[in-house]
């Protein structure tokens, strides 16, 4: 799926079918669900990330299947940020491990609304399975290897507390992550990273597992696994392996799919790198943030408003108040806002502009890749503010052919000096932005992206 496709697909589907992609600063960091499939026949599997708040393989791979999956057979339902606020905070459990409370919980606890919430959902009749996914230590092994390989380690395992339950699908649980970690596993050409069944035996006395969302769904006849990628690994190998089990998981269980990135390492880093796109105030002002300089200021806010936001994908937060913002991203510092206040004006949707010799129509709140020279057609009443660019004697910076050198490299989104901002006014009050990129030389696409994806 293209860019911009994309994010006018969480636009249209975010706010409302899919949970909340839209948010606001000064909320809570709840989590979010998000539905996708519409198989009124087909199984609805729940896949969960972020349990655990320093666990980023699973609550990553978990929020690509948000951004990056089609569902064609079947019902996905995916949770990728459960405990959101020790995501954020790059946290086991800020008020202690949320996956030992599933088995009693007082409602003192600050985490009893969400504990209590997605039990709900592992118990809604339309869940047939759930997958919870988890990083775990070493690599597990039936037999003892080594100190890194062996019973005791949980990494690259699928989890099952029992042999089998009485559900009315997919109750043979031993038999199901059998097939799926031999399926996985054709795609791992190191032994020693292969998967392994782990039967926990929960019922046998194993009174911490007692405690996990896992044997909460298992005690109430709902077939779930805990998917563990080794913690041995950094988050984008994590995240392949993880869904090198959930896709077999799904290939067992008759759910189709399409995705929109290869199977491969530098595939899915480069999408969960560049991931990272923020719109505020209904892309009124719209960044793109990957690889962003550590601190942009001067971003134009609304007077009198709480910041209301969406995102390209459900690991970023904006946290902070009127003098500052922290984007996170996961467990990632993306940068900090520091806002400039101004007043709104809605008159002004789109611009022209002339990019390397050709003119385009521009809807605010857009990308714009140029190769060498742009320039903003003036309209009158109106200012462009191209910011980093300064020349002396003009107020107004449309009508002006512009190239990277003219300016000033400090003012850029990123960090490579590539992307700069460009505001529009009427009078003192800020009508909106676009963003021009100037691509390397080897970059063949000028085209205009719409919006975050």
């Amino acid at each position: 799926m293209t860019d911009a496709r994309q994010w006018v697909l969480f636009l249209i589907l975010g706010m409302f079918s899919h949970g909340v992609l839209a948010n606001s600063a000064a909320n809570s960091l709840d989590f979010t669900l998000h539905k996708l499939g519409s198989d009124p026949n087909g199984p609805t599997i729940l896949v969960i990330g972020g349990i655990q708040g320093d666990e980023p393989g699973g609550f990553t791979a978990a929020s690509l299947l948000v951004t990056d999956y089609r569902i064609k057979k079947g019902n996905i339902w995916v949770v990728p940020n459960l405990n959101f606020k020790s995501i954020i905070e790059r946290s086991r459990g800020v008020h202690g491990d949320m996956n030992r409370k599933f088995l009693s919980l007082a409602k003192a606890d600050p985490e009893y609304a969400a504990v209590e919430k997605i039990k709900s959902i592992i118990l809604d009749k339309q869940v047939d399975l759930i997958l919870n996914l988890h990083d775990g230590s070493g690599f597990y092994n039936p037999r003892h290897i080594d100190k890194d390989h062996n019973p005791y380690r949980w990494g690259q395992s699928i989890i099952i507390d029992q042999h089998a339950i009485n559900a009315p699908r997919f109750g043979d649980l031993a038999s199901l992550a059998e097939r799926a970690s031999n399926a996985a596993n054709k795609n791992i050409t190191y032994d020693k990273t292969h998967y392994h069944v782990k039967n926990t035996k929960t019922r046998e006395g194993d009174v911490e597992m007692e405690k996990t969302l896992t044997y909460f769904a298992i005690r109430n006849n709902k077939p779930a696994f805990g998917i563990e990628a080794s913690k041995d690994f950094q988050t984008h190998t994590r995240a392949l392996y993880h869904l090198f089990v959930v896709e077999a998981m799904f290939q067992e269980l008759g759910v189709e799919f399409e995705r929109d990135f290869k199977m491969t390492l530098s595939s899915i880093k480069q999408r969960i790198d560049n991931n990272v796109k923020l719109a505020l105030f209904d892309n009124k002002v719209y960044l793109d943030m990957a690889r962003a300089r550590s601190r942009l200021n001067y971003i134009p806010m609304k007077k009198d408003e709480q910041v209301r936001f969406s995102a390209s994908n459900p690991l970023i937060a904006l946290i902070g108040n009127e003098k500052s913002y922290k984007v996170r991203y996961g467990n990632r510092s993306v940068t900090q806002l520091q806002p400039q206040y101004f007043e709104y004006d809605d008159s002004l949707s789109s611009i022209k502009l002339w990019v390397d010799g050709e003119l385009k129509q521009v809807p605010l709140g857009t990308v714009v890749d140029v190769k060498d020279t742009f320039k903003i057609e003036p309209i009158e009443k109106y200012r462009a503010n191209i910011i980093g660019y300064a020349r002396r004697g003009i107020e107004d910076e449309a009508g002006v052919i512009v190239n990277r050198k003219q300016i000033l490299d400090r003012y850029s989104v990123d960090r490579e000096s590539r992307k700069y901002r460009v505001e529009l006014y009427l009078d003192k009050k800020y009508c909106g932005m676009i963003l021009v990129n100037f691509v390397k030389p080897s970059s063949v696409d000028l085209a205009s992206t719409a919006g975050p994806d």
